[in-house]
């Protein structure tokens, strides 16, 4: 058991929309990422996600609306929410997810990560 610094975490990458997992418990994964414009659209089947927002400004992008986040602030997309988030300039977050989570959920894309790194 060791306690985990956010900022040396994101020291530690520079790359966008891949995500690092820096923590696990419950079946849960705890992971943080660089987002910069915008996302694909796709869902996930089985599993809901938890946007925290650290830095920056996030947009997310649902079929019916659009939520804004802002640093503080988070958003939890349930499971067969079509979403897309878009980040306007950089924007530093933590995602709380099952660990059987897909980035791009049913969606095969360039952007997609079969495994993810642990930092």
């Amino acid at each position: 058991m060791e306690k985990v610094v956010l900022s040396e975490k994101f020291s530690s990458f520079e790359d966008t929309w891949n995500p690092r997992i820096i923590a696990e418990l419950n079946g849960q994964q705890v992971k943080l990422a660089r987002l910069e414009g915008p996302f694909v659209w796709h869902h996930h089947s089985d599993e809901d996600e938890l946007f925290l927002v650290l830095e920056g400004h996030l947009i997310m992008e649902l079929r019916d609306r659009t939520i804004e986040l802002d640093p503080g602030e988070l958003l939890v997309v349930p499971r067969g929410v079509e979403h897309r988030p878009v980040a306007e300039g950089p924007v530093k977050i933590m995602l709380f997810e099952p660990a059987s989570t897909r980035n791009t959920g049913t969606l095969d894309d360039a952007l997609t990560r079969e495994s993810l790194e642990r930092i």
